[in-house]
């Protein structure tokens, strides 16, 4: 492993930076992060504006499914992805052709992240699927999940292929019936991430 020395300068023009190690220990070790949501209704897209926020991410590195391409991903050391959840329990429409994307890529060395939105009394026993399909895509890739182990004792649904071992697979969101609690889960979620990166 590289020592890093105690102090480094850097130049910019004429001035002198003295940096500490910890400030470039932090430099070392920061992760791009892209975060990329399926959205019909703009919930989802309004969902992944608040994360971004969280996690201090920019606005340039938040994109809507459909534009995500391999070459876009490899500019990424940890995907955080969304999906609104339709019908019977299937994911946002964007998303098929941006899973095969993933699908047909090598992940290891990436960590992933995934949220949903749902709609728990309407859809009860469908909520927030949309997650679990991204899941169960991408559990071959090679990929670490982070954030996978959301506790379900704050939700009622009646069932969800979102919930693995107890726990849902990413965060789940109700912006129709629990749109009061959304922000603290937004915030609780996006630290327990900055944890795991």
């Amino acid at each position: 492993m590289r020592k890093i020395p105690k102090f480094r300068y850097f130049r910019e023009a004429q001035e002198c930076l003295l940096l500490p190690m910890q400030t470039i220990q932090n430099i070392y070790m920061m992760h791009k992060i892209g975060i990329f949501y399926g959205s019909s209704t703009g919930t989802c897209e309004g969902l992944a504006a608040q994360l971004a926020g969280e996690l201090g991410v920019a606005d340039n590195d938040v994109h809507s499914a459909n534009k995500l391409t391999e070459e876009l991903v490899n500019t990424y050391d940890v995907l955080v992805l969304g999906t609104s959840t339709w019908g019977s329990g299937d994911v946002q429409d964007d998303w098929y052709d941006a899973m095969d994307v993933l699908k047909g890529m090598d992940l290891h060395g990436k960590c992933v992240a995934l949220f949903g939105c749902g709609d728990s009394e309407s859809f009860c026993e469908t909520f927030c699927d949309g997650i679990g399909f991204l899941y169960e895509s991408l559990k071959d890739t090679g990929c670490t999940f982070i954030g996978n182990s959301v506790s379900t004792d704050d939700y009622t649904f009646e069932s969800s292929v979102a919930v693995v071992d107890g726990y849902f697979v990413g965060l789940a969101l109700d912006e129709v019936n629990e749109s009061d609690k959304t922000a603290a889960r937004l915030s609780a979620w996006a630290a327990e991430l900055k944890k795991n990166y």
